[in-house]
């Protein structure tokens, strides 16, 4: 049965291994998720540890690589020498880039990899070169996106699977949207989610391309599938009620925005994803101030905030400068001039020179420092605000910020001019003039390049675009493909089937096994209660006939008196053995009166030969103890008729009780009789022939008795003294 047991489980292992393969992705199984972790020059990074929430981790090798099992909505956690860097939710997308929060230094990029991707020789097929440039173009995506384009050609002219032509489009898009191309975009999203209709962080970016196209319609319609998607997790449908509220902003539905916000903050809170608490907050505070509910704005922004704080330091200096602008926009300029000081001085003590926010606002020391001088200026503190004027000059001058440098000047200006110190405005009048022609000059520029980047763009995208027509011109290839595709879904479907059938009759067998299995545990506890019964029935006709002899001897010896006195104190020993009989454990207390009573029995008998003495330590706490009754009489009996009785002088019997531990006794029967040797040395051959039945009956006790109760009585007997005279019996007696 056994056998038959270990072939079944090993049979469901592996059925159970070919269904997680096969599982729908409902139920978002947990996969190998296969990344290595590069610093923002490409460099890849080793020791890095990777830490799923709540489950496995890995440590990134020499080649930055590291392999865990995730499912999507996973949070993600990166650490570097014991100190947390960041983390991310594991949703699908290729590329992941988060600000390294351990030494607040560099930016570390994760980008997908596949686990079957091994360099074998210098010559490389054309699925790694796929691989390898998706893997480039995903690193470009939001630092170099042009560069990204290209190596996004080179890994379409690589491959020709629908799948990895999705991918690579769907980077192409992510390139695109990067460069506020927002139409090529759509059209690539569009592209590769005709290959990969069900890729739920695609539908994402397609939704968010049609809205920066002003199409919300087909936006709306969108985020609303994602929405009502049974497969999306949390985080996704976080996104998609984020993008139907922005819709609506853009509408001027204030109240369908605000309800939107808010379902999609719900899920955020109730999942504890922190960073879309604090931008689902924020911008609902937004659309509140929109509306003019001050008040109700307010608390949304300080729970922003709040919020922030519990990210990082970057997020919550971004988010402490949002609410700035939310004061400076309500006039409340206390307020502003507190948090924009706030923010300048969390830049100067984490020696941050600028950071950029999820809606693209840059945000440096100098153009925080011109904010609060122009906050200043407001409260008409001049003196104050053209310290803070000439501190943002001179920062944008050092950093080559014209545009801000340009702001400051003209800042100054204003407020020389309000002062009436006419001299200094119009010096610094001059000044701003000259940064004005130079800013003009530079927008220019900027203008021609943005028109032959423009260009070239278009360009690029035709390129690629053709690529796509020439394949349509391989129409026997996808033919086949689709061939193989209904082939294997066939066969898959025939697999599922026979894993459903084995799985079932498996289950059964289980079922079966288990009652089987419980049935055997109980016919045997039965059949240890009935032997454990039948044995206490052995004792007591052994006991009775024993002290029957002695009743007999007494009646020999024309001894009548002690005959009687010793019937009496019988029939009351024997009213509590027959008590007992039908309990398979009686108190300590009990059991200590009955030997006691039966040693009083054996001493009037043999007065002569032997004392006796019970010796119970103090720490005994008797009551807390049961045990099986008539347990220790077998001992005590073959102690006097056997050790004792023999000894030429008087002898001693001692019984010791004292408490090793809290829940375990000791019990030791010791006498100074001639020893079981001599013992048996002094048997006739009738004697040696039969075997003791009462301790053989002991043995059979204490043998069911440990099966049953777990190791419950421990017994050993030896040598009382060196020369095998005495003899010595120690049982352990645990409580229940």
């Amino acid at each position: 049965m056994k056998q038959l047991f270990f072939l079944l489980f090993a049979l469901y292992l592996l059925t159970t291994n070919g269904f997680a393969q096969n599982k729908n992705s409902q139920t978002y199984p947990i996969k190998i998720y296969s990344d290595f972790v590069a610093d923002e020059s490409g460099n890849r990074l080793h020791g890095i540890t990777v830490k799923v929430l709540g489950g496995d981790s890995d440590i990134t090798d020499m080649n930055g690589e590291f392999s865990v099992k995730a499912k999507i909505g996973d949070k993600i956690t990166l650490y570097r020498d014991g100190k947390k860097m960041n983390s991310y939710i594991y949703d699908g997308s290729l590329q992941y880039e988060i600000e390294d929060q351990s030494e607040k230094l560099n930016t570390r990029s994760i980008k997908k990899e596949s686990l079957k991707r091994k360099k074998k020789s210098k010559k490389f097929s054309n699925a790694s070169k796929y691989q390898i440039a998706l893997d480039s173009a995903n690193f470009y995506v939001k630092k170099n996106p042009t560069k990204s384009i290209q190596f996004v050609e080179e890994a379409l002219n690589a491959t020709n699977n629908k799948k990895k032509t999705a991918q690579a489009y769907e980077t192409l898009g992510d390139a695109f949207f990067r460069l506020k191309q927002y139409d090529l975009a759509q059209s690539n999203y569009v592209t590769a989610s005709l290959k990969l209709s069900k890729s739920i962080p695609l539908q994402l970016k397609l939704a968010n391309a049609y809205f920066n196209t002003s199409n919300f319609t087909k936006s709306n319609q969108l985020y609303t599938k994602i929405v009502t998607n049974n497969n999306a997790v949390p985080f996704q449908k976080i996104m998609a009620y984020d993008g139907i509220a922005n819709i609506y902003k853009a509408q001027k539905k204030y109240n369908k925005s605000i309800f939107n916000y808010e379902k999609g903050l719900l899920i955020a809170k109730n999942n504890s994803i922190i960073p879309k608490i604090t931008d689902l907050s924020a911008k609902i505070a937004e659309v509140l101030n929109l509306q003019g509910n001050r008040d109700k704005s307010q608390t949304y922004i300080l729970n922003s905030i709040k919020s922030a704080k519990n990210e990082s330091k970057n997020r919550a200096i971004v988010q402490s400068n949002k609410a700035a602008d939310f004061y400076g926009r309500n006039n409340n300029i206390k307020e502003e001039i507190k948090l924009r000081k706030e923010t300048l001085k969390d830049l100067e003590d984490n020696e941050i020179n600028e950071i950029e926010s999820t809606d693209d606002v840059i945000i440096t020391k100098q153009k925080v420092k011109y904010d609060i001088a122009n906050a200043l200026e407001k409260q008409q503190n001049y003196p104050e605000a053209i310290q803070y004027f000439k501190a943002s000059a001179v920062e944008a001058e050092n950093r080559s910020d014209i545009e801000t440098e340009k702001k400051a000047i003209q800042g100054l200006s204003e407020v020389y001019a309000k002062i009436g110190d006419d001299n200094n405005a119009l010096i610094h009048y001059k000044k701003y003039t000259k940064l004005v022609d130079l800013i003009y000059q530079q927008k220019e520029s900027e203008i021609a390049k943005a028109v032959a980047f423009g260009k070239d763009l278009i360009a690029k995208q035709s390129r690629i675009s053709s690529l796509e027509k020439d394949r349509e011109l391989t129409k026997s290839k996808l033919n086949l493909f689709k061939t193989e595709q209904t082939l294997v879904e066939e066969n898959n479907r025939r697999q599922k089937l026979i894993i459903y059938s084995l799985i079932g009759g498996l289950l059964l067998l289980l079922l079966s096994l288990f009652y089987m299995f419980r049935s055997n545990k109980q016919r045997k506890l039965s059949n240890n209660l009935l032997a454990l019964k039948s044995l206490r029935s052995q004792m007591n006709p052994h006991f009775i006939f024993n002290a029957l002899n002695s009743v007999n001897s007494f009646i020999a010896s024309n001894d009548e008196r002690t005959a009687n006195r010793y019937l009496t104190d019988f029939s009351t020993l024997m009213r509590s053995v027959l008590e007992n009989s039908e309990q398979d454990f009686i108190p300590l207390e009990k059991e200590i009166e009955l030997l006691d009573l039966y040693l009083k029995l054996e001493h009037t008998r043999f007065e002569d030969k032997f004392d006796f003495v019970f010796n119970i330590a103090d720490n005994v706490r008797i009551n807390d103890f049961q045990i099986p009754p008539m347990l220790l009489q077998p001992y005590i009996e073959n102690a006097v008729w056997h050790g004792l009785r023999y000894k030429k002088e008087k002898g001693l019997l001692q019984i010791d009780i004292e408490q090793s531990t809290s829940d375990i006794l000791k019990i030791s029967i010791s006498d100074n009789g001639i020893g079981r040797k001599q013992s048996k040395a002094l048997k006739s051959k009738n004697q040696l022939k039969q075997k003791s039945k009462g301790m053989q009956n002991i043995k059979q006790r204490v043998a069911i008795l440990n099966e049953m109760y777990h190791d419950k009585v421990e017994v050993s007997i030896g040598n009382l003294f060196e020369d095998e005279t005495g003899t010595k019996v120690v049982l352990f007696l645990k409580k229940d």
